[in-house]
């Protein structure tokens, strides 16, 4: 329940003055004058307001009625109730007989705007209470694995079903402004206007996490179903007006626990598609699944072993460049030679001579399907780091 306070009872007085000729006086629960037209009496014991409350019905003072009540003025007095619950009561100064007609309209004026600030109070507190859930979640901590289910409860929310975490990022150029923190708080309001069923959470001044479920526990199109939130947010981004941002979707599971992985998927997916392309803005872990898989590879002997090939490569002093990028053309193209030269505008003999040069200097077969294997994880690796 909204306490009635002096704001939100002067706001009630000034609204309801516009609308008639005559003195309000906002009471509390004890009788109280937390507002009113006259500011003499704010902080006085509204004796017809206690009566009013007492018996929980309209209470008139005539003039002679106030001359026996100590403090009193004719008028008219009326408790104010929210839901059901008793919570305050106003007063119209003047001859009942004139007041009386504006009575009912004045009550029913404070107990809307009373119920609306209700109404606001409730969903800002619910607003915070999910955001805040949010964040336990990405931050997978299992001491609070309990108090999370709980949480999960009485959110209605099913984890059973496939969730997907997707990440907006401001440019780097925005991060810890004032107008970044605005602009986030703006976007994620507007989300949960046209996107109730998600959840989301500000997990920095320019960073905003979006949660959101499939509607089945039995999906079966789960990666493609990721794809299309994420569009479908793109879509919904732009049409607000979103401020310059990168939108990443990570991994789609199920579980409780795994919607930290899906966050940790779309922060490293978001990473390495900066990395190879800085100007798509629209990354997504099903696009680069192996090299976020493989970020996890950055300690250990094995790790080390694995990027050997290319430490050779890029420690040749002459041409590492230019067959690098010859790499990384040919895997994109599948190690098709034709389209390979193609996209490197090389005749094929080029190309053939480059790829036997990379191979003398990796110590691979390029031939070896387990070689170029290795080689491939080798280049991923030295992207990804």
């Amino acid at each position: 329940m909204t306490i009635l306070n002096s704001a939100l009872a002067q706001d009630i007085v000034t609204r309801t003055m516009k609308i008639i000729p005559y003195n309000v006086n906002v009471m509390d629960a004890h009788g109280s004058i937390v507002a009113s037209g006259n500011a003499a009496r704010i902080g006085e014991l509204h004796t017809g307001a206690m009566l009013a409350l007492a018996k929980q019905l309209p209470v008139e003072i005539d003039a002679a009625s106030a001359r026996n009540m100590h403090g009193a003025q004719p008028g008219i007095n009326l408790p104010l109730s929210v839901n059901g619950q008793l919570c305050g009561a106003i007063g119209l100064s003047g001859a009942p007989d004139d007041v009386r007609q504006f009575g009912e309209l004045v009550r029913l004026t404070a107990e809307m705007i009373l119920e609306q600030a209700q109404l606001t109070d409730a969903l800002q507190r619910d607003s915070r209470y999910r955001e805040t859930f949010v964040l336990q979640l990405i931050a997978s901590d299992p001491g609070a694995r309990s108090g999370l289910e709980s949480w999960a409860r009485r959110l209605g929310v099913d984890f059973r079903r496939p969730h997907v975490v997707m990440l907006l990022e401001l440019d780097d150029r925005a991060a810890g402004t004032v107008e970044a923190l605005s602009e986030i708080q703006r976007l994620q309001l507007r989300l949960l206007g046209r996107q109730p069923s998600a959840l989301t959470a500000a997990a920095s001044s320019h960073e905003l996490v979006i949660l959101d479920f499939h509607d089945s526990v039995a999906a079966t199109d789960v990666p493609a179903w990721a794809q299309r939130k994420l569009e479908a947010l793109a879509t919904l981004l732009d049409e607000e007006g979103a401020q310059a941002h990168g939108l990443t979707v990570g991994i789609a599971l199920a579980g409780l626990d795994n919607v930290a992985i899906s966050y940790q998927s779309a922060r490293t997916a978001a990473r390495i598609g900066r990395a190879r392309d800085g100007g798509r803005r629209r990354y997504s872990y099903y696009d680069q699944a192996l090299p976020v898989l493989l970020s996890g590879l950055d300690a250990g002997w094995q790790a080390e072993q694995l990027r050997q090939p290319m430490l050779r490569l890029q420690a040749q002093d002459k041409n590492k460049e230019l067959l690098q990028r010859t790499l990384e053309t040919w895997f994109r193209h599948d190690s098709h030679l034709a389209a390979t030269a193609e996209a490197l505008h090389i005749h094929r003999n080029t190309l053939d001579y480059r790829l036997r040069r990379i191979g003398e200097i990796t110590g691979l077969d390029l031939s070896r399907l387990e070689d170029r294997f290795l080689l491939y994880v080798s280049l991923l690796l030295a992207d990804v780091g």
